[in-house]
């Protein structure tokens, strides 16, 4: 049985509080994850999407098609270019940490990804980006380790 994953992020100020929205569905059984974060940008939260999408998927070698609306992730995987930025060990590439977590997962499974127009009423879509917005905007918000001790301005406060 195959699995239909739809997946998006959001960032407020870019970087600022962000977060992920993911709806699974697989036959009748469907599941909805959601995450928010003090301060990371919008890249990552689409990224992390699809990585905790992944993540979640329990069986190896499943067939999984993901629909995003993140041309970052999308063409750094359908063009190839994540795999040339990891033979130079993501020399110079933004969210190392996030890509080298993606593969790990990516390889372990039948992925195919989807591309979908964002705010075009997809209505899955849609679900993902208000379960990321109202990630963003609640009281539990994580802290992005990597983001914040390696990329943030160290002078702004956080909170």
């Amino acid at each position: 049985m195959s699995i239909i994953i739809y997946t998006d992020g959001s960032a407020k100020g870019n970087p600022g509080n962000g977060g992920y929205g993911i709806v699974l569905m697989s036959g009748s059984h469907r599941k909805e994850l959601q995450q928010g974060f003090r301060l990371t940008t919008n890249n990552r939260m689409e990224l992390l999407a699809v990585i905790i999408a992944l993540e979640s998927i329990k069986k190896e070698g499943s067939t999984i098609t993901i629909y995003s609306d993140s041309k970052y992730v999308i063409d750094s995987v359908d063009k190839k270019w994540v795999f040339g930025w990891e033979k130079k060990n993501f020399n110079k590439k933004k969210n190392p940490d996030l890509w080298i977590r993606f593969l790990k997962i990516y390889r372990k499974q039948k992925v195919s990804f989807v591309w979908v127009k964002g705010h075009a009423n997809n209505k899955e879509n849609e679900r993902c980006d208000a379960l990321a917005v109202q990630a963003a905007d609640s009281k539990d918000l994580l802290i992005d380790q990597w983001y914040e001790n390696n990329v943030a301005n160290k002078d702004t406060p956080l909170f």
